[in-house]
């Protein structure tokens, strides 16, 4: 009886601090995430001789060969990143409103 209720007592403890470190580390991730398609797409913007002002997409097959296999990255939430409407913005993740953003 002992041991079940410190099991119950461990369980307790244990799996809210399970769900907060893994939504940290997902929004983490997505951050790291949202920086490398940013310089990955600066990098870009400056071999192709890109003004600030241009608009890009993410989808472009020169813009993907920067990134590892040519795949832009996924956001650990089920996320969506979608490109700044120029050059000079910064990516976005669809989960911006649970601290997805840069």
């Amino acid at each position: 009886m002992i041991v079940m209720a410190i099991i119950g007592i461990v369980a307790l403890v244990s799996v809210p601090n399970y769900v907060k470190s893994r939504n940290r580390s997902q929004t983490n991730t997505c951050i790291n995430n949202l920086r490398t398609i940013d310089r990955m797409t600066q990098q870009w913007a400056f071999e192709n001789n890109k003004l600030a002002t241009d608009t890009y997409s993410l989808t472009e097959a020169s813009l993907l060969s920067h990134f590892r296999g040519s795949v832009l990255p996924l956001c650990a939430g089920d996320g969506t990143y979608t490109a700044a409407s120029t050059l000079s913005g910064e990516p976005t993740c669809s989960l911006s409103s649970l601290g997805h953003t840069l």
